[in-house]
């Protein structure tokens, strides 16, 4: 038997197959009405969208309204870690270096390092950051992934087995696993993208050792390029981007699940490979594709971008369900908690401008502009919703990822590089916390039934 084929039913059993489908779409439905009737939180939401409250951090704080004599009102959003504002913490400085090595140290021990701290912090990271060529060989090279966001799953659990102990989860031991993954998963995502294009499309297949005085998004570049060559901006910007991405509360859903795995006492790599396998789903980290996707089709079906009552038209056919994927979507516009602005939109909107600007993409960056714009008045008018609707960091991150050049493959596992500092982060919170395992309750709504034996059954 072949690989294709050991994956895949007998023609003679894909009839019986469809009929077990139905009865799993069947058995499985559950009338809507009763989540009203006992008052379940769907989705963790209350019945204005709000999270339900599940636990207590310290970490970051996700700020959307205000409150102004005992009223909440919008209000241009903000951003925490550990106290700080992440716009700070990201810069004005055109030729800052190591943001992201910095926030993954504020939010790993809840306070800005000194220079000494931060030097031997650094020194850390890259004496971890290296992967041995077995691993490399018999692990990455190894069946690549067409979605490398398991081929991160796949080598995170693996090095499970190269920890000598790999079960301990005292917070020093944990602290060790947080910062191996944090170094390492770059070249992983780096890596695996490599072996899927040379294996899948033939392409030459170059696998460069990261440089110990290069930050993390600058050895991105250099192992993803060829040429291995950046602009200080370029490099800039992508840093700024792994600061924006590496922390978003406790309440999104692939840091959720950090703290549900983590609770269970389980090891580093299983809870880490669980976050990833939720950051996967496009209502998690692949937004930012979908975004890409639906500018792909914008362009394909307008004549003209710069005409707003053309783009107006293609958004309102996209909101109607008669455009692109049929969703009603306007993917990267809208959040659960911010309503004036997103600070991460506002700052990567800022870089996406200054990044167009050098490649002579002003074009691009006018008809993202736009798009915000007549979608944020479209989803107002038209879906009549009680707060106001800003763009979210998705809109413009895979423009930016794009204009450096980096893949859409590694779109999602670019995320997933970035966030781990937050995972890390709440995992040895919940740790240091010894909180009880997180169990949630379901309600039966099903019928009790007398059983019956298989040969008296009709």
């Amino acid at each position: 038997m072949d690989s294709k084929s050991m994956m895949e039913l007998t023609k003679e059993l894909d009839a019986e197959f469809d009929n077990l489908v139905n009865n799993c779409m069947t058995s499985g439905a559950i009338d809507l009405n009763l989540y009203q009737e006992y008052d379940v939180k769907r989705g963790l939401r209350d019945s204005a969208g709000k999270g339900v409250l599940t636990g207590l951090t310290e970490i970051s704080d996700v700020v959307g309204f205000q409150v102004v004599d005992g009223v909440k009102e919008p209000a241009d959003g903000k951003l925490y870690y550990q106290g700080y504002d992440v716009k700070q913490l990201v810069g004005s400085d055109p030729k800052k270096r190591f943001a992201f090595e910095e926030a993954t140290y504020l939010l790993l021990f809840g306070r800005l390092p000194n220079e000494t701290e931060f030097k031997v912090f650094r020194e850390i990271l890259a004496s971890l950051q290296e992967l041995s060529g077995p691993f490399v060989r018999d692990v990455i090279m190894k069946a690549p992934s067409e979605n490398l966001m398991n081929g991160l799953m796949k080598s995170v659990l693996t090095l499970y087995s190269y920890d000598s102990c790999p079960d301990d989860i005292s917070v020093a031991n944990v602290l060790r696993q947080s910062l191996q993954l944090i170094a390492k998963l770059p070249l992983i995502a780096v890596y695996s993208y490599h072996a899927y294009r040379h294996f899948s499309f033939a392409e030459s297949l170059v696998i460069k050792q990261p440089k110990n005085e290069y930050c993390t998004a600058e050895n991105i570049l250099y192992m993803l390029r060829p040429n291995g060559k950046f602009t200080p901006l370029e490099a800039r910007v992508l840093d700024a981007a792994l600061v924006l991405h590496a922390e978003h509360g406790g309440g999104n859903n692939s840091t959720f699940t950090n703290h549900v795995v983590t609770s269970s006492g389980t090891d580093t790599y299983s809870a880490v490979a669980a976050s990833i396998a939720s950051l996967k789903g496009p209502r998690h980290g692949g937004a930012n594709l979908k975004v890409q996707q639906m500018f792909d089709d914008l362009r394909a079906n307008c004549t003209d971008t710069t005409d707003d009552d053309q783009v107006r038209g293609y958004l309102s056919k996209v909101l109607n369900r008669e455009a692109f994927d049929k969703s009603g979507l306007i993917y990267g516009m809208g959040h659960a908690v911010y309503t004036l602005s997103d600070p991460r939109e506002v700052v990567l909107k800022s870089l996406a401008e200054k990044l167009a600007e050098e490649k002579g993409l002003r074009q691009d960056f006018e008809l993202y502009d736009r798009v915000e714009t007549i979608s944020a008045d479209l989803l107002q008018k038209n879906r009549h919703v009680l707060k106001p609707v800003c763009a979210n960091v998705d809109f413009y991150s895979g423009f930016v990822y794009t204009m450096l050049g980096i893949p859409r493959e590694m779109f999602t596992p670019l995320f997933a590089i970035s966030r781990i500092a937050g995972w890390s982060a709440h995992r040895l919170e919940e740790l240091v916390n010894r909180g009880k395992i997180i169990r949630p309750a379901y309600k039966y709504v099903g019928h009790h039934r007398r059983f019956t034996e298989r040969s008296k059954r009709k």
